[in-house]
C-alpha cells in the first residue's frame, strides 16, 4: 500500500489517504475523513511501520519507507494499464494577493501504483506515458492552497462575502452574520467565537486538471482537491514614495477546446473558442495584506478566436494558409453559445474589438469579419438595446503601416471608451476627496456602484487572427487606462491619466510584454513577433532580426512539433482517453471529432434560435449571472464553521510563520521587479514619482544594468562607450520576471550605482580612465553660487567668533568654581510623562478624553469602519482646500 500523509502549512493537523496497490487496474483510495495531530500521525506511522517489518523487532529491514515528499496532488491516471499519481515535488513562489501565495509548479513526479506482481504489461503504454509527459507541468502551470485562481477577485470578493442567512437553512438562528471569503480568514460572529468560512466551486473552463480528479473528487476530502490553471503569473512592486503597490497579471488558459495554432481555430459545437485566455490585472496597497481592511482593485479582459466554424489547411505548407468556412450557420448556433458563456460570467455590455485586416488584394482575413458582423447583427436583434453587444472593427496593421496616424494614440481613445464603459472592480467607496474635486472622466465611468465601491460589468473581447501580437498591445493600452482608473479610485494619483516613459508605464509593459511572450509560445510556439514598442516606432535596429528570428521560430514549430503537442494535450485533459479495442491517438487522421461532441451524438436539446440566452440571465443585467445570490448559485458554495482560534484561519500566524525557525531565502522567496530599483534613473537628484515623465536614456534598465558577472559588465561598459546608444535603452535588455527581481545585488548591479567610467583607446595602447564628473544640480537638484557674497561672510564671521568666545567662557568658569559647576550639571531633572517611573512601580500617564477618540477612531479606520464625520472636520477641511487650492 503507497499512504498519503498530508498536513496544514503550520503542520499540526493532518490527513491520511490510503492507496491500494493490489489492484491492477482499478484505483481504490480509502480516506477515514479523520484528522489527525502530529502525535497521532506520528503513532500511525509508528505502527505500521512495526508490523510491517519482516521480523518482529528486526530494525535493518523498515516496514516503511518514504517514497517521496510533495506539494500537492495533480491528480490520478490511467492509459491501458494501472493507475499513475502526479505528485508537485518543487514550487515557487509567484505572487501574493492578500497574503494568499500564488505557486508556479516547478517539478512534477508521476508514481505507478500497482505493484510489480499484479502488473498486467502492455506494449504500447510507454508510447502513451512520453506523450502524456510531453505536457511540461513545470511551464506555466499555477496553484493556491487557499486562493480559487479560476475565479476573478471580483467573484472572490463579492459573491463569497454575502449574508449568511442568505445560506443557513437548517438552523433557526435569525441573527444577520456576515462572513470572510477564504477558510483562512474570517470575521468572528457577534457574541460568539465561530467564524464563517466559505467555499466555492472551480469555473471549470480554466482549470486544467479537473479530469484528472474526476476518479477521487467524489471520495475523499475536499482539501486533498488542488486546482490549476495553466496561463502567465507576475507581479511586480510600484514604490510611491516608499508606499508599496503590488501590480499582478494574472492570465487564466481556457481548457476547453485547447490546443496549437494551425490545429485549433474557431469555435467548437459547445461554444468554446481556441485562444482563449482571460487576463485579469490586481492592484492593491501591499502595506495591508487583509481581505477585509486593504484596498484591492481589479480589472478583467478576455482574448479569443472569432466564435465561428473555420480552420485553415495547413498541409499546403504555406505561411499564410487560406482560411476557409467549414459550416454555414446562418442562425450564429455558435457564436450564440460563446456570448451566452460571456453573459453569465461577465454581464453587459461585451465589446468586441475586431482587429483583423478590412482591406485585401486577395481576401483572407476579411472573411472572418464579414462572419462576425453577420452573427453580431443577427444575436443583436433579439436583446434589449441597452445589453446589446457592442462591436468595434478596427484595421491595426494599416494604421500601423501609415506614417500619417499614430496608432497607440488611436488605441488610447478606443481603451477610455471601453473602460467608461464596463467599469471596474475595486472595493472600496470613492474617496471624498473626488466627490470634492470631481473629475470628469472619472463621472463618466461605467460599471455598476455599490455601497462597498465599484463592481466590473461587462468585458472586452479582443481578437486577430491569431490573437498573439496585435492583440497582446491592444490589451495592453487597454489595460494601460484601466490602471489609471484603479492607482485613482485608490487615492494614490490625482487624476486617472498615465504618460508613457514614466516608471509606472515602463513596468507594466515589461509585465505584460512577459504575459505576452508566455502566452505566444504557448499557442503559436515562438515568443512575440511584434511588440510595444514596434506600435510606438522606438525599436531599435536590433529588434528586426529578432523579429525574423521569432518568425521562423513560429513556422518550423507550427509546421514539425504541434501536431505532437496537440496529442500531448489532447490525452492531458481527457480529451481522449486510450481504450482497449480502439484506434490509439497516434492513429487517428483527425481530432475534430474529439472537441465537436455533436459529431458523435446528436444533442438531446435544441437551442431557440431567437432566445438564445440562458433562462435568468437577462433579468440580472447588467450583473454576471454567476454572481448574482440565487438557488442555482448558492448550490456552488460550501458554508463551514471554525472556532476563532483555529491556526486555518489565523492570517497571521499562516503568513508570518512565528512558530517556526524560518530563513530569509524561504520567507522572502517572492523575487519582484522594483520599480525604484529597476527603472527609476540612479541620480540622486531625480524626481523619485513613478508617475513622472523620463528622457529615453534616463531609466534604471541602461546598458550598464544587465544583469551579470564582472566581466561582462567590464565588457558592456567599453561597447556602450565606443558605439553610439540605440535609440531605446531599456530594449537592449529588458529581462524577465524571474530574474529581473532578485534582492541580492552583484557586481553587476552595485556598478550600475557608481559613477560611469568611460574608456578610451590612445594610439600606443594605454587606458586612460577619467570620471564623468556631474554637476550640482544633477546631484543635488539645486545650483550652487560660484562665490558666497560680501554680506554672507560677515554674517558667518559674526557667528564663528561668537562660537569660539561663548567656548572659551565655558572652560574659564569651569576651572573657577568647578564644584558648583558640577552640581549643576549632575542634578538630572526626570523629563518622563510618568509620574512615578523606577524599577519598582510605574505609574501609566493619564490621556485625555479627545486622545483616547483618536485613538479608537484610528482602531476602526484600521478595521474598515471610518466614522461619520462632524460639522467641525467638514469646516477644517474646506478651509484647508480654500488655503490650498483656490
Amino acid at each position: 500500500r503507497y499512504f498519503l500523509v498530508g498536513s496544514n502549512p503550520a503542520e499540526t493537523k493532518y490527513r491520511v489517504l490510503k492507496i491500494d496497490r493490489t489492484e491492477p487496474k482499478d484505483l481504490v483510495i480509502i480516506d477515514d475523513k479523520h484528522v489527525y495531530t502530529q502525535q497521532e500521525v506520528r503513532e500511525l506511522l509508528g505502527r505500521l511501520d512495526l508490523g510491517n517489518r519482516t521480523k518482529i523487532g528486526q530494525k535493518g529491514s523498515s516496514g516503511l519507507s518514504r517514497a517521496v515528499s510533495a506539494f500537492g496532488v495533480v491528480g490520478f491516471v490511467r492509459f491501458l494499464e494501472g493507475y499513475y499519481i502526479v505528485l508537485i515535488t518543487k514550487r515557487r513562489k509567484m505572487a501574493d494577493i492578500g497574503g494568499h501565495a500564488i505557486y508556479k509548479i516547478e517539478d512534477t513526479n508521476m508514481i505507478y501504483i500497482p505493484n510489480d506482481s499484479v502488473r498486467v504489461t502492455h506494449p504500447d503504454e510507454a508510447r502513451y506515458l512520453r506523450i502524456f509527459q510531453n505536457v511540461d507541468l513545470s511551464s506555466n502551470f499555477y496553484f493556491s492552497y487557499s486562493y480559487d485562481l479560476s475565479h476573478s477577485l471580483q467573484y472572490n470578493l463579492t459573491v463569497l462575502r454575502m449574508p449568511l442567512e442568505t445560506l443557513k437553512t437548517e438552523t433557526t438562528q435569525t441573527r444577520q452574520e456576515s462572513f470572510d471569503i477564504f477558510e483562512d480568514e474570517g470575521l468572528s460572529t457577534q457574541g460568539g467565537s465561530g467564524v464563517f468560512g466559505i467555499c466555492s466551486k472551480p469555473y471549470e473552463k480554466y482549470v486544467w486538471n479537473g479530469k484528472l480528479l474526476d476518479a477521487v473528487k467524489n471520495s475523499i476530502h475536499r482539501d486533498w482537491l488542488l486546482y490549476i490553471i495553466h496561463g502567465f503569473c507576475g507581479q511586480s512592486k510600484l514604490l510611491i514614495y516608499g508606499r508599496p503597490i503590488y501590480v499582478t497579471l494574472i492570465a487564466r488558459r481556457s481548457s476547453k477546446f485547447a490546443g496549437t495554432r494551425f490545429l485549433k481555430r474557431g469555435a467548437n459545437c459547445e461554444g468554446d473558442v481556441a485562444n482563449e485566455v482571460e487576463t485579469e490585472q490586481i492592484l492593491y496597497d501591499a502595506s495591508v495584506m487583509s481581505f477585509s481592511a486593504g484596498s484591492y482593485s481589479s480589472y478583467v479582459q478576455v482574448r479569443g478566436s472569432v466564435p465561428l466554424y473555420w480552420s485553415q489547411d495547413i498541409s499546403t505548407m504555406m505561411p499564410k494558409p487560406p482560411i476557409t468556412l467549414d459550416q454555414a450557420d446562418p442562425f450564429a448556433h455558435v457564436a450564440a453559445l460563446h456570448f451566452d458563456q460571456m453573459l453569465q460570467r461577465f454581464g453587459s455590455p461585451i465589446i468586441i474589438l475586431n482587429l483583423v485586416k478590412e482591406r485585401e488584394k486577395r481576401k483572407h482575413e476579411r472573411i472572418l469579419s464579414e462572419e462576425l458582423v453577420a452573427a453580431v447583427t443577427y444575436l443583436n436583434q433579439f436583446l434589449p438595446p441597452e445589453h446589446a453587444i457592442i462591436y468595434i472593427p478596427w484595421d491595426m496593421a494599416k494604421y500601423t503601416k501609415s506614417k500619417l496616424c499614430n496608432v497607440l494614440d488611436r488605441l488610447n481613445v478606443i481603451a477610455e471608451s471601453v473602460v467608461k464603459k464596463t467599469g471596474f472592480f475595486v472595493n472600496r467607496p470613492d474617496s471624498y476627496c473626488s466627490i470634492l474635486r470631481p473629475d470628469e472622466k472619472w463621472n463618466e465611468l461605467g460599471g455598476y456602484v455599490v455601497s462597498t465601491g465599484r463592481l466590473q460589468t461587462g468585458v472586452l473581447r479582443t481578437n486577430c487572427v491569431d490573437c498573439l501580437d496585435r492583440t497582446n498591445t491592444a490589451q495592453f493600452m487597454v489595460g494601460k487606462c484601466a490602471l489609471a482608473y484603479q492607482l485613482y479610485s485608490l487615492g494614490l494619483i490625482d487624476k486617472p491619466n498615465l504618460q508613457f516613459d514614466t516608471d509606472a508605464v515602463r513596468l507594466f509593459e515589461e509585465l505584460y510584454e512577459d504575459h505576452g511572450d508566455t502566452l505566444s509560445l504557448q499557442y503559436g510556439g515562438s515568443q512575440l513577433v511584434h511588440r510595444v514598442k514596434t506600435y510606438r516606432k522606438i525599436a531599435p535596429w536590433t529588434q528586426h532580426s529578432k523579429d525574423i528570428m521569432q518568425t521562423l521560430s513560429r513556422y518550423y514549430s507550427n509546421a514539425f512539433s504541434d501536431a505532437d503537442r496537440q496529442d500531448s494535450i489532447n490525452l492531458f485533459l481527457g480529451v481522449f482517453k486510450p481504450t482497449e479495442g480502439k484506434p490509439h491517438l497516434w492513429e487517428l487522421p483527425t481530432d475534430f471529432y474529439l472537441h465537436h461532441k455533436n459529431t458523435l451524438s446528436l444533442l438531446q436539446t435544441r437551442r431557440s434560435y431567437t432566445y438564445w440566452w440562458t433562462t435568468g440571465v437577462l433579468k440580472h443585467l447588467p450583473l454576471p449571472f454567476d454572481e448574482v445570490t440565487c438557488a442555482e448559485n448558492r448550490r456552488k458554495l460550501t458554508v463551514k464553521k471554525f472556532h476563532k482560534y483555529e491556526e486555518e484561519i489565523d492570517i497571521h500566524n499562516e503568513f508570518f510563520r512565528p512558530y517556526e525557525l524560518s530563513s530569509f531565502d524561504e520567507t522572502f522567496c517572492l523575487a519582484m521587479t522594483n520599480s525604484t530599483r529597476d527603472f527609476m534613473p540612479k541620480n540622486v537628484g531625480i524626481d523619485p514619482s513613478p508617475f513622472t515623465v523620463r528622457k529615453p536614456d534616463e531609466t534604471g534598465k541602461s546598458v550598464l544594468g544587465n544583469k551579470s558577472n564582472r566581466e561582462e559588465t567590464v565588457l558592456q561598459r567599453k561597447t556602450a562607450a565606443s558605439a553610439p546608444p540605440p535609440p531605446s535603452e531599456e530594449a537592449v535588455s529588458s529581462s524577465s520576471e524571474d530574474d529581473s527581481g532578485t534582492d541580492k545585488e552583484d557586481e553587476g548591479a552595485v556598478s550600475q550605482r557608481s559613477t560611469p567610467v568611460k574608456v578610451t583607446d590612445t594610439g600606443d595602447n594605454t587606458k586612460i580612465t577619467e570620471n564623468v564628473v556631474q554637476s550640482t544640480k544633477d546631484v543635488y537638484g539645486v545650483n550652487l553660487s560660484d562665490v558666497p557674497s560680501e554680506d554672507d561672510l560677515t554674517i558667518y564671521a559674526r557667528f564663528v567668533q561668537l562660537g569660539q568666545s561663548q567656548h572659551k567662557q565655558d572652560k574659564s568658569s569651569q576651572q573657577f568654581c568647578s564644584k558648583h559647576y558640577l552640581d549643576r550639571v549632575i542634578n538630572l531633572i526626570p523629563i518622563s510623562s510618568f509620574s512615578q517611573d523606577n524599577i519598582y512601580e510605574v505609574q501609566p500617564p493619564r490621556a485625555d478624553r479627545k486622545s483616547i477618540e483618536i485613538f479608537h477612531a484610528h482602531i476602526q479606520a484600521g478595521r474598515g469602519n471610518m466614522q461619520p464625520l462632524g460639522k467641525d472636520d467638514f469646516l477644517m477641511y474646506r478651509e484647508y482646500i480654500r488655503n490650498r487650492y483656490m
